[in-house]
């Protein structure tokens, strides 16, 4: 068996025909469902949105269905009792303590295999060591002395302390992935998406930095927000490797935010198209909408496109998406004329 995997060692490769690769793939268990078919166990997977879309309260809530083995009316788990770890660099215990109680009283009672991490803020780094170099240690330790095979990590985006920041979230992408070849983890990792324009689809592109950490996911979602009512959201699949694509544009999962109690969570309601939820834009509205840009591109010469959007947005509250689809406009009509 030795001398076949040294004949099988390629340098970088390792070489196999495709059925001794069945052969070796059978041993393995088949992967179960952690939260329906968005999120299979042994993947690095993505959940993107717009800030206070819910991502959170969410991924606290699959945390929550695993650490108890309850499955999410609506979403399937697979998967037995276990512990997970949740790494919280959003809120902190104040705020956490808000969402899973009644006005601080009545507390909501989570299991002890639910385990939440924060960034201790009197740590003080090694001085041979980085901080983005010091989080990946204290990650691996975290999983080493618990034991835990599932990691929630809200947010690669966000990872801060008083003095340094991990700016880019690609080498935290990379170390995860390779914690969980090295551990046999199952990671979910929350991400912000810059403002997008309601009226369009999601995409992969809306994710921050999307091009390259689009690649190092196994799956991807995304929580879009429902111009019908502020409290519905939809869930809609953007990438998928154990599963085909079930949740598309035509066919995404509608919820609510709710706290019937003292748990702020999504509720299922039904399934839907994510067209019913965008901002609808009559062709008319478009072509007034490029014509006023024409104009004042024309009347002031270098005038910005945030300057542009400040003086045609109607509804504040929009800004920032209406300044999206403006920039948009601008950059067609500058390339078309110069071309």
């Amino acid at each position: 068996m030795q001398g076949n995997e040294a004949k099988e060692n390629k340098g970088l490769f390792t070489v196999k025909t495709a059925s001794r690769w069945i052969e070796q793939a059978k041993t393995r268990p088949i992967p179960k469902m952690l939260f329906g078919e968005f999120w299979f166990e042994g993947e690095l997977c993505i959940l993107f949105a717009d800030t206070n879309l819910g991502k959170s309260i969410l991924a606290v809530q699959i945390g929550n269905s695993i650490s108890r083995c309850e499955q999410i009316v609506g979403f399937k788990l697979e998967t037995p009792k276990q512990p997970i770890l949740y790494f919280d660099f959003e809120l902190s215990d104040k705020q956490f303590e808000n969402r899973y109680s009644i006005k601080f009283k009545q507390h909501y009672s989570f299991d002890n295999n639910f385990i939440r991490v924060e960034i201790n803020p009197d740590a003080v780094i090694p001085e041979n060591q980085t901080f983005e170099g010091y989080l990946n240690h204290s990650l691996e330790r975290s999983i080493t002395e618990t034991g835990a095979k599932v990691l929630i990590i809200d947010n690669i985006t966000y990872l801060k302390n008083e003095t340094e920041k991990a700016k880019d979230a690609l080498p935290l992408m990379k170390h995860l992935k390779a914690l969980k070849n090295k551990y046999g983890l199952s990671i979910l990792a929350l991400a912000h998406t810059p403002k997008r324009d309601l009226s369009k689809p999601i995409t992969r592109n809306d994710l921050q930095g999307s091009k390259m950490l689009i690649n190092f996911c196994d799956s991807s979602f995304s929580i879009g927000e429902s111009h019908i009512d502020k409290n519905l959201r939809y869930l809609k699949q953007i990438k998928q490797r154990n599963t085909e694509q079930i949740y598309d544009a035509e066919y995404v999962c509608i919820c609510q935010i709710a706290k019937p109690s003292n748990f702020l969570q999504f509720e299922f309601l039904n399934y839907g198209t994510e067209r019913e939820h965008l901002i609808q834009i009559s062709e008319s509205e478009k072509s007034e909408l490029e014509n006023s840009i024409k104009e004042l591109l024309q009347a002031e010469p270098g005038i910005t496109a945030y300057t542009i959007a400040k003086r045609l947005c109607k509804d504040e509250s929009k800004f920032n998406s209406f300044k999206v689809k403006v920039s948009r406009i601008t950059n067609r009509i500058s390339n078309s004329s110069n071309t």
